[in-house]
């Protein structure tokens, strides 16, 4: 907080006080500050860090949930002022600010420690990840557990509400919401916006047409991805196989009208292994599509992650056994997808839709499903997960390295530290 700025927030009288037994000590909010003007309009302006060092007398407080805090108690100041003249929050009161008539501004001085401030700097200016890396093995086993289960259901809820927009797009189609969610991941994280375009150009009732042909489905994935559009298709890539898919998608974009396909130049080849390139990813989304009618409504009802499994089984059809892309033979390998694959599709596919399916029906016990496959499958493995543990953080399952990765994303990357646990056992540190 710059010294003598203000937050231009009132203080109404209301005959009493944050006294004694409500002291706000040791509190670190980092938080919108809001503000009622003449008739209610309200405005909210993001505040600056205040850390209440001492007993805060201010003739209205009003206790607010919504942050983030250890032991924490949470000052929200509102203006309810008739004059339009705002009060003052400073730092330092250096200088007298008066209204408009002259008479002068009541200020509310919030200092804030210098230990805090220090460590609140090393956390901003720290290299390495994450920032608190050092008072991370010292964390007690209760901090640790209630702030990773609070961020658990913060992901969760995050995309749940990812998936609400996107079925909104999909005219609250469950079933079409769930396939484009299913292949967006599976372009395992490189290729993931262009399978969620493609997806998004699938002509679904007319694909159900021609559920029982596997081939015929083929030419609509193939198709529709720009895959087999003469701009993209080199000339000795073009062998019997991607001829007869791009004569039979000529066939359906007439007969369905299909005048839009997706740029190919989208999909990304570079820096992937050649099991996951969009044409074995692709084959195999086919065959799940024509294996599993009204996939979602089966996955809905799943009891068990075996049976999970056992639905998302799938492989590419046997031309691919050969190939990895059109045109060019490889050594003979059934491209099936893998254990570990088949998690993450669980973890970043089935997960969120039972929870956000639960949510729906107001079905708790779907909800809870949705955490017990998190706690049964193993941790994910990737550089975020690889740092946490290294800092000496035990990572045992998925419901802990989506945790983590929530942490990563939305309070280290941020560095929203003053929101988060750990940060505050930093910032309280001797």
């Amino acid at each position: 907080m710059r010294t003598g700025t203000g937050f231009r927030v009132t203080l109404e009288a209301e005959g009493r006080r944050v006294g004694e037994l409500e002291a706000l000590q040791r509190t670190v909010e980092e938080r919108f500050v809001c503000r009622h003007g003449v008739g209610g309009k309200r405005f909210c302006i993001h505040g600056k860090t205040m850390v209440l060092a001492r007993n805060v007398h201010v003739s209205r407080a009003q206790i607010h949930h919504g942050m983030v805090r250890a032991v924490m108690a949470e000052l929200h100041l509102e203006r309810l002022g008739a004059d339009g003249e705002p009060h003052d929050l400073v730092a330092e009161a250096d200088a007298e600010v008066t209204r408009s008539n002259g008479e002068q501004i009541p200020q509310l001085l919030l200092t804030c420690p210098e230990n805090v401030q220090t460590h609140y700097h090393e956390l901003c200016i720290a290299d390495q990840y994450p920032a608190c890396y050092s008072i991370i093995g010292s964390l007690s086993k209760l901090t640790i557990h209630s702030w990773l289960t609070a961020l658990q259901t913060e992901r969760l809820e995050q995309k749940a509400r990812q998936i609400a927009e996107r079925l909104e797009r999909c005219d609250r189609h469950w079933e079409d919401a769930f396939f484009i969610t299913l292949a967006r991941n599976f372009g395992f994280g490189l290729n993931g916006d262009a399978f969620e375009t493609w997806a998004g150009l699938l002509p679904f009732r007319a694909i159900d047409k021609h559920r029982n042909d596997l081939f015929q489905i083929e030419a609509f994935f193939f198709g529709q991805a720009g895959l087999l559009e003469e701009a993209f298709l080199k000339k000795e890539q073009e062998d019997e196989y991607s001829l007869r898919l791009r004569k039979e998608f000529r066939y359906l974009q007439r007969k369905f009208e299909l005048n839009q396909v997706m740029d190919a130049g989208l999909w990304r080849f570079l820096r992937l292994r050649p099991e996951n390139f969009p044409h074995i990813r692709l084959a195999q989304l086919a065959y799940l599509y024509q294996k599993v009618d009204k996939l979602f409504s089966q996955m809905m009802e799943t009891e068990t992650l075996p049976e999970v499994r056992q639905l998302l089984s799938t492989h590419a059809s046997a031309y691919w056994d050969n190939h990895y892309i059109f045109g060019r033979p490889s050594s003979q390998k059934e491209k099936s997808m893998g254990e570990r694959s088949q998690d993450l599709i669980v973890i970043n596919t089935v997960v969120p839709f039972l929870y956000a399916y639960g949510l729906h029906r107001t079905d708790e016990r779907m909800c809870d499903r949705a955490g017990r496959f998190l706690e049964e499958l193993k941790a994910e493995n990737n550089h975020i997960i690889r740092s946490w543990g290294d800092a000496g953080l035990p990572v045992g399952s998925a419901a802990d390295s989506q945790a983590l990765i929530q942490l990563r994303k939305e309070y280290c990357d941020k560095r929203k530290c003053l929101f988060c646990r750990f940060g505050y056992e930093y910032l309280r540190k001797k």
